[in-house]
């Protein structure tokens, strides 16, 4: 069973940092391109951040310079660092195998003083 575990959300003020991680099970991960989407209340999902599988990246424009993406292929994991976080990146975050169209149960983020 292909399955995407995120964790590492939480409370954080405006400024702060946090880290999501992605655990991935059921799949070879190495070669896999992973993303990490987002959905604010009463919007829609929104991609944010994509790695293929040879660690290139790119970025929305609304997280570019302030989130990075990275992966472990040999823990099958997928990292998302989000740095000076505003308000409005309170959402709930998604990491997605594009390849497979599945992804995880999310994990909440909510920036707020």
């Amino acid at each position: 069973e292909v399955r995407l575990v995120e964790s590492g959300g939480g409370l954080v003020q405006p400024g702060g940092s946090l880290r999501l991680s992605c655990a991935a099970s059921g799949f070879a991960f190495r070669g896999y391109a992973m993303t990490w989407d987002r959905q604010a209340p009463g919007q829609g999902l929104e991609w944010i951040a994509s790695i293929n599988s040879g660690g290139g990246t790119n970025y929305a424009s609304s997280v570019k310079g302030r989130f990075t993406i990275s992966r472990d292929d040999a823990k099958k994991m997928v990292y998302l660092q989000l740095n000076n976080l505003k308000p409005e990146d309170t959402a709930v975050y998604y990491c997605r195998s594009p390849w497979y169209d599945i992804k995880g149960q999310g994990t909440q983020v909510t920036v707020s003083s």
